[in-house]
C-alpha cells in the first residue's frame, strides 16, 4: 500500500516534491523521486516518477522505488500476492532477482510477458511502467479496483497519481457540476469521473498505454465479471467444498508479509469467517480488532467478541465516541481528497488508527454481501418482484393515492410504484435521493450492460450492479482512503477475483434463500463456528450521526449548512433540502443521510479553497 505518482508533464522539481508531500500518509516509510529521460541516449522526453512507501514486503532499501529493472522503471500501489508462484515460474524462464520484493516479480512479469502479464496477477494495484524498449508507458489497475488511478491526459501529456489533488497542485481546474449531482445522487462520484472536469479515474479492470513520441494513449478492458451462463454444475455440498479451498487460498495468500498482521473482527458472518481461516493458517495468536459505540442499537462489539473468545484470538474492541467523530470529519477531506458519503467511513478511519498502533496489515471482510447477496436490499427487491408483475398503469394509480398519505416513506413507496419495471427499481435502490437536485435526474446509464443480459436472475443483475457501481466506488474507496489515514494495508480475501468470479457462476439459490442471506458462506463459516454466534439480523457499519444530528451535534450541523453555504451548491433543491434539514431536528423523518452528504460536500469545498 503505497502512494505513486508519474508525470510526463514538466513541472519544477519543487512542485514534484509538494506533489509527493500531498500523500505522505500513503507510504511514510520513505519517498522516491527521480526523471528519467526517455528515448535514444535520452534524446527524448524527460518523465518523472515518485513514490511514497509502505514497507510490506522486503523491507530492504534494495525495494525501494521508482524500482529499475533491466529496461524498465516502475512505481506500484499495491500488493501482488501471487507473486511467489509467478517469480519461481520466471526463474524457470531464466529471470533473475535481487530482491524478495513483489515489486521486482511485476517488473520481470511485464518484461517477459507484456500486457499479458495482468492475466498472471492476483492482487490489489494501480502501478505505472516506463518501458525503454518501445519508448512507452503502460499502467493498469486491478480487476475490483481496490486501489486507487487518477489521470488527467492533456495537451500530449499524461499525469497519474493515487490522489486527485496531487494531480491538481500547478494547475487549475474546475470543478464539475456533473459530478457534484452524481455525488449527491450517489454518496460519490462514480468512475470515471472525478470532482474535477480535467481529471479521470481509470476503470477497475482496465490498463492503458501512452507512447511517449506520437503521444497516444489507448485505454483497454482486460477483466469483466463472467457471462451469465457460466454457471456452477456440481451440488451444493460440492460448491461449500470448492469455496472453501478458494478461501484459504486468498485467506494464506494475504497473510503473507514481512510486518505484523491482524484482522478486523466485527462478529458478523464474513469477518468471522476470514478470521477463522486466518487462525487456521496463523503459528501465532491473530490480533482482532472492533469497534465498540456507546450507543446500543449500533454496537457490535459483544459479538465481536464472544466470536473472538471462541477462536481464541488475541482482540481489542476500540471505543468510538462523540469526540472521534468531530476530529475525524475535520481531517476527512484531507484523506478522501474528493467529496465521499459513506459514514461508515469515519469507524472505519477510527479503526484503522487504532489498529496501526498494533499491527501493519489487518485483514478485513469487504465484498461478501456483494457477491454473495448479503445485503438487506436484497431482500427488498426480491419481495418487489410481485410488485411489478402488476401492469404500470395500475402502480401508477395508486402511487398517487399513497402520495396524499403525511408520512415521507410513503412517498418513498408511491415513487418506486410509478418505476416501469425491476430493472428501474434494482437502478433506484442504489440511489439517495433524487429529490435533493432542483432539476430532473437521469442516470445517464450507468452500467446499462449489466441490465442488459436477458437472461440473467434479477437478483444476479443487482449482485452485478452492487459489485461494478457500489463496490468500486464506495466500499473500496472507503477502505483504501480509511486504512491509508493511518499507514495500514488492508487485504480483502472476498476480493479475490477467484472468488468473485466463483460466486457470480453458483445458482443465486446457493446464495440466496428468502430469509437466509448468504446462505454458502454461512454454512461455510458454520464448520468453523457455532451457528448461535453469528446466526442474527445483519447490521450496517455506521455511527450514530441520525441521533447526534439532533441532539450533540445540532450546532455544527446548522452553523455548517447554512442558507448561504447550501447556494454554493450548484443544482441543489434548497427549499426541499432545509425543509428536510428541519423535519430531522424534529424527529420527524430521517435526513441524516443527505445532512452528512451535504456537510461533506460544503466542508470539500471549503478545504479545496483554503
Amino acid at each position: 500500500m503505497c502512494g505513486i505518482y508519474f508525470s510526463s508533464k514538466p513541472y519544477t522539481e519543487a512542485v514534484f516534491r509538494k506533489k509527493l508531500a500531498r500523500t505522505n500518509f500513503r507510504g511514510p516509510d520513505y519517498t522516491g523521486f527521480e526523471q528519467v529521460h526517455t528515448g535514444a541516449e535520452g534524446a527524448g522526453k524527460t518523465v518523472a516518477f515518485g513514490h511514497n512507501r509502505l514497507s510490506i514486503i522486503d523491507l530492504d532499501a534494495r525495494a525501494n522505488q521508482p524500482f529499475h529493472y533491466m529496461e524498465l522503471t516502475l512505481v506500484l500501489n499495491g500488493e501482488i500476492y501471487n507473486f511467489k508462484s509467478i517469480r519461481e515460474a520466471l526463474i524457470k524462464k531464466g529471470y533473475a532477482f535481487t530482491t524478495t520484493s513483489d515489486t521486482e516479480v511485476l517488473a520481470a512479469a511485464y518484461h517477459c510477458w507484456g500486457k499479458a502479464c495482468l492475466a498472471h496477477l492476483n492482487g490489489m494495484y494501480a502501478f505505472v511502467i516506463y518501458d525503454a524498449r518501445t519508448s512507452s508507458i503502460f499502467a493498469a489497475r486491478d480487476r475490483l479496483g481496490k486501489k486507487p488511478f487518477f489521470y488527467r491526459f492533456a495537451d500530449n501529456t499524461l499525469e497519474v497519481a493515487s490522489q486527485p489533488s496531487q494531480i491538481a497542485i500547478g494547475n487549475q481546474f474546475e470543478t464539475s457540476t456533473d459530478a457534484i449531482n452524481q455525488f449527491l445522487i450517489f454518496r460519490y462520484v462514480p468512475e470515471p469521473n472525478t470532482i474535477y472536469k480535467e481529471v479521470k479515474k481509470l476503470l477497475a479492470g482496465h490498463c492503458l498505454t501512452y507512447q511517449l513520441d506520437s503521444a497516444d494513449l489507448v485505454i483497454e478492458k482486460y477483466w469483466e465479471l463472467p457471462a451469465a451462463s457460466a454457471t456452477f454444475k456440481g451440488t451444493y455440498q460440492e460448491a461449500i467444498s470448492e469455496l472453501e479451498g478458494l478461501f484459504s487460498s486468498a485467506v494464506a495468500l494475504r497473510m503473507i508479509a514481512d510486518v505484523p498482521l491482524g484482522c478486523f473482527l466485527s462478529g458478523g458472518i464474513d469477518s468471522s469467517l476470514i478470521a477463522a481461516i486466518a487462525m487456521k493458517n496463523s503459528s501465532e495468536k491473530l490480533k482482532t480488532f472492533s469497534i465498540k459505540f456507546e450507543e446500543e442499537a449500533f454496537d457490535e462489539s459483544r459479538f465481536a467478541t464472544d466470536t473472538a473468545n471462541y477462536l481464541g484470538t488475541d482482540h481489542q474492541n476500540i471505543p468510538c465516541q462523540l469526540n472521534d467523530g468531530i476530529q475525524l470529519i475535520s481531517d476527512f477531506a484531507t484523506y478522501y481528497d474528493e467529496p465521499f458519503g459513506d459514514s461508515s467511513a469515519i469507524p472505519s478511519m477510527l479503526l484503522s488508527k487504532v489498529t496501526k498502533q498494533h499491527v501493519t496489515v489487518a485483514l478485513s471482510g469487504d465484498g461478501g454481501d456483494e457477491a454473495f447477496l448479503g445485503y438487506n436490499h436484497f431482500d427488498f427487491i426480491h419481495n418487489a418482484k410481485i410488485l411489478y408483475k402488476t401492469p404500470q398503469v395500475i402502480r401508477k394509480v395508486a402511487a398517487e393515492i399513497i402520495r396524499t398519505v403525511p408520512y415521507y416513506k410513503m412517498k418513498t413507496l408511491a415513487n418506486y410504484l410509478r418505476l416501469a419495471d425491476m430493472d428501474d427499481f434494482t437502478k433506484k435502490i442504489f440511489e439517495l435521493n433524487p429529490q435533493v437536485l432542483s432539476k430532473k435526474w437521469s442516470d445517464k446509464g450507468y452500467y446499462d450492460f449489466i441490465f442488459a443480459q436477458k437472461d440473467a436472475h434479477y437478483l444476479q443483475k443487482a449482485a452485478d450492479y452492487n459489485t461494478k457501481l457500489w463496490l468500486v466506488n464506495d466500499s473500496n474507496v472507503k477502505v483504501d482512503r480509511a486504512s491509508m489515514s493511518a499507514s495500514l494495508e488492508v487485504r480483502s480475501p472476498f476480493l479475490d477475483y477467484r472468488i468473485i468470479e466463483f460466486a457470480r457462476t453458483l445458482p443465486v439459490e446457493f446464495r440466496y434463500q428468502p430469509g437466509n442471506k448468504k446462505r454458502i458462506l454461512k454454512d461455510l463459516l458454520y464448520q468453523y463456528v457455532p451457528k448461535e454466534l453469528v446466526d442474527r439480523p445483519k447490521r450496517g457499519f455506521t455511527m450514530p450521526f441520525e441521533v447526534w444530528f439532533r441532539k450533540e451535534l445540532k450546532d455544527y450541523v446548522l452553523d455548517t449548512l447554512t442558507t448561504e453555504n447550501l447556494k454554493r451548491i450548484p443544482d441543489l433543491n434548497l427549499p426541499y433540502v432545509q425543509e428536510g434539514i428541519q423535519k430531522h431536528m424534529k424527529g420527524e423523518n430521517n435526513f441524516y443521510p443527505t445532512i452528512w452528504n451535504l456537510l461533506v460536500l460544503i466542508n470539500w469545498m471549503n478545504k479545496k479553497n483554503d
